[in-house]
């Protein structure tokens, strides 16, 4: 700092108001402008741990989360965390428990230690957790889960929402019957209400579809995965069932619902309409390629560190965000009987 100010021909303290940004103190422009060019030419960079000290912030976010980065869902969660962080000259410093609840414990214990200003705690799927008794008391948001009693923000997807514009698009394509519900809300039964991403999205399909005088046909409950949606709509098919529009709960089950049906000799829109939830990077490759509701993933990392860092104190509020609708080409009008 005294290289600058010599440099700059100012005292020590104006060239530290200068380079702080602080605009209360009658500092000329010129001045300003001859410290931050002598900064840039010596590579003068401030001690950020002294800062500190003084400003009670160390501009860094605790990110722990159970498995979200090392799984291939999720990552852009992270992505819109750190962009949203570097914007706002913050660091952000991601752990991962892989579910293990001491493991959980001690990340949070490591980062409270080093004086991270806030922390944000984050699920790989929408559930509800039991936040670790370290965060009490902590600013915190949690990302992608709830905490029923816990006093912190909540930045979840509308999956609730989604259901209801998934219903839409198929009413506006005309289906009003032989609708099947693939995956149903069941497939986390450890959840006291099922999957909650599931339950939701099933909620508010249901509320559409009875609203415009049309219903399920069946609802299928499985896992979310290929093979479970190959398995189930094989077998809707041999139990001699025509569907005409199969709403699958994620994109997963939707690629085995096109082998299945393929395999029956029935084309996608064709035959059967297929829309899906997600919006994975196998659902604009499937042929056709399949209309599905995209998860919000990078909007919501990048909404839990701008909720984090506002001013004032946090609200435990639920901060739901929209699941856009990706339209391409797997629904067609209804299949004559």
């Amino acid at each position: 700092m005294a290289d600058v100010a010599r440099m700059a021909g100012v005292s020590p303290t104006t060239a530290s108001f200068a380079l702080s940004g602080r605009t209360d103190m009658r500092i000329s422009d010129a001045s300003r402008a001859r410290v931050l060019e002598a900064a840039k030419e010596l590579g003068y960079r401030p001690n950020v741990t002294a800062r500190s000290l003084r400003t009670k912030s160390t501009q860094t976010i605790g990110f722990v989360s159970d498995m979200i980065t090392t799984t291939p869902f999720a990552g852009d969660v992270i992505r819109g965390a750190l962009e949203a962080a570097y914007e706002r000259d913050h660091l952000l410093f991601i752990t991962e428990a892989g579910g293990d609840r001491a493991a959980e414990a001690s990340l949070v214990h490591a980062l409270l230690d080093r004086q991270v200003d806030a922390v944000i705690y984050a699920a790989m799927f929408t559930r509800y957790i039991t936040p670790p008794k370290e965060l009490y008391g902590q600013r915190v948001v949690l990302l992608n889960c709830l905490a029923p009693g816990f006093d912190a923000p909540s930045v979840v997807p509308d999956e609730l929402q989604a259901g209801r514009d998934a219903a839409r698009a198929l009413l506006a394509a005309g289906h009003t019957k032989g609708i099947w519900a693939i995956g149903g809300h069941l497939a986390v039964p450890a959840s006291p209400e099922g999957n909650i991403a599931g339950n939701e999205r099933m909620r508010g399909m249901e509320e559409v579809l009875r609203a415009g005088g049309a219903r399920l046909d069946g609802v299928i409950e499985c896992d979310w995965n290929t093979q479970d949606g190959y398995r189930e709509v094989s077998a809707l098919l041999a139990a001699g069932h025509r569907p005409r529009a199969l709403v699958c709960l994620t994109d997963r089950l939707s690629m085995g619902a096109y082998q299945a049906l393929g395999e029956a000799g029935l084309s996608v829109p064709g035959d059967v309409s297929v829309i899906s939830f997600d919006d994975q990077d196998i659902a604009a490759v499937l042929r056709p390629a399949l209309t599905t509701m995209q998860l919000p993933h990078a909007r919501l990392g990048r909404l839990a560190v701008e909720l984090i860092l506002r001013q004032g104190p946090l609200e435990a509020a639920v901060h739901r965000v929209a699941m856009p609708l990706q339209e391409r080409d797997s629904i067609g009008t209804p299949a004559a009987e």
